[in-house]
């Protein structure tokens, strides 16, 4: 028998366990088998469509799927609740329970591990960020994106009675990632004051560590037009200045208050942004959760990276010059104990996408990479149909390198099937890959596309129901990509 943990149950988690399940579907002792997940909530929740509840556009619960029905019919326990420690000589997990009934905690065996936790929320990092013990506001969480919804309107009402404010999204610290969900935030909230009569009552900043306009922490994308060559610097600033956005980036925020949003810059000056309302995304660490040997000694150095991911099948050390596609993971698993893997924004990547400056007092300044959506799907299933084959007695052979899979965002800009409007991008490799494409900087440019219009809106709402549907399990979804 063998008996498999999957540690959280977002894109990269839940897709596994899926894939886990239905690839253990074909082995003749498939009953000996268990697959649980260890997950806070009894709920999946698409996280791209969260943009949509933070204006206000969408409730909280079309964005979610209960997993206890699921699991049930796939035949997936699920433990409600969070890991606490994992002890990998000894092959189990403590979790405390999360259900309101369990006492914990509750030790869970495993003979192999997925860590598909995602990230910690590190509001912290920078003094007065977040909405819980800051004066910001944030789309990361279901209740996040409520409450951002919620302060929004009221401005909004306020705004109607004659006040003018000034709104600030972007990125709260220097080495945050996810910039494109702050893009789309800051185009859905001018098109809806634009609808709403009230665009001229708001000066829209934007404010964020990358080093270039549009570079996403991916360091950015070009694509060929005939002979033209069009870049995400360009999309970025064409749409910023069509939308009256005042752009300020190769920022870190260093605090917080009430009126002020406090940052530094590459060549270390200090700047004071006043504010009436601030979105900003945290930067990401990994969980809290406690790697501990057969002797109680901490793993920590060995299994993690400074932040707190996995390590995974990567080329760790190598600086941003020498990095290539080559040295990003493939198969997701740890080097130091072969039975665990790390998938979705819980594996450490081996460096950064985007070049990584320190300002002249020393302050690092440098994008994260994303790895969410898709791309966490295409880890979890690598993982899952590796750990598959060590069921079987056979060696992890399934991959899903970043520098060599294609990927595809749809920022939302305005959300209306009749009137709206997306930003479609599709790139390869995600990461670029000097070695395969020397002569186009490490990416196909002539595969990479980039449309703006109401196609893209639609597709976007497609995405949203198709992803809920295959990660609900349901008919055919399998066929989905």
């Amino acid at each position: 028998m063998a008996k498999t943990i999957i540690l959280g149950a977002g894109f990269s988690g839940q897709y596994a366990a899926l894939v886990l399940a239905d690839a253990l579907k074909a082995l003749k002792d498939k009953e000996q088998h268990e697959i649980i997940v260890v997950n806070p909530t009894t709920n999946f929740t698409y996280i791209p469509s969260l943009v949509w509840v933070g204006v206000g556009q969408m409730s909280v619960k079309r964005t979610q799927i209960s997993l206890k029905p699921v699991y049930k019919r796939v035949g997936i326990k699920l433990i409600q609740g969070l890991a606490t420690e994992v002890h990998p000589d000894e092959q189990y997990v403590l979790v405390d329970p999360r259900d309101g009934e369990t006492q914990g905690p509750i030790r869970v065996d495993y003979d192999f591990f997925i860590n598909a936790t995602g990230p910690h929320l590190n509001f912290e990092a920078t003094p007065g960020l977040g909405p819980e013990n800051g004066h910001t506001f944030s789309i990361c969480t279901p209740d996040h994106a409520t409450q951002t919804a919620k302060r929004y309107l009221e401005i909004v009402e306020e705004l109607k009675k004659g006040r003018q404010a000034t709104f600030v999204i972007g990125t709260g610290h220097g080495t945050c990632t996810c910039q494109g969900a702050a893009f789309e935030f800051i185009s859905l909230l001018h098109n809806d004051l634009k609808d709403r009569g009230l665009r001229d009552k708001v000066n829209l900043k934007w404010l964020s560590n990358e080093p270039a306009l549009g570079d996403f922490g991916i360091d950015g994308f070009e694509t060929q037009m005939g002979p033209i060559t069009f870049t995400s610097q360009d999309l970025a600033d064409a749409l910023y200045r069509d939308y009256d956005i005042a752009p300020q980036i190769r920022s870190h925020v260093t605090k917080v208050d009430e009126k002020i949003i406090y940052a530094e810059d590459y060549e270390g000056h200090k700047n004071e942004i006043p504010y009436d309302f601030a979105m900003l995304i945290p930067p990401f660490k990994g969980k809290a959760i406690r790697y501990l040997d057969k002797n109680g000694a901490d793993l920590a150095d060995k299994l993690l990276n400074p932040a707190g991911f996995m390590k995974v099948d990567a080329v760790y050390g190598k600086s941003y010059e020498e990095l290539d596609g080559p040295d990003w993971p493939k198969t997701y698993q740890n080097q130091v104990y072969k039975n665990m893997f790390a998938v979705g924004i819980a594996f450490a990547p081996p460096g950064f996408m985007s070049k990584p400056y320190v300002s002249s007092k020393g302050t690092t300044i440098a994008p994260a990479i994303p790895r969410t959506g898709y791309t966490s799907e295409l880890t979890g299933k690598a993982a899952a149909l590796n750990v598959a084959e060590m069921i079987q007695g056979r060696e992890p052979c399934h991959t899903a390198s970043m520098a060599e899979t294609a990927g595809m965002c749809i920022a939302s800009l305005k959300n209306s099937l009749i009137k709206g409007s997306a930003c479609t991008i599709g790139i390869y490799p995600i990461v670029r890959n000097r070695k395969q494409f020397p002569e186009t900087s490490g990416r196909d440019v002539k595969s990479a596309t980039v449309e703006l219009g109401l196609a893209g809106a639609w597709f976007k709402r497609v995405l949203h129901h198709a992803f809920l549907h295959k990660l609900a399990g349901r008919p055919m979804w399998k066929l989905i990509p």
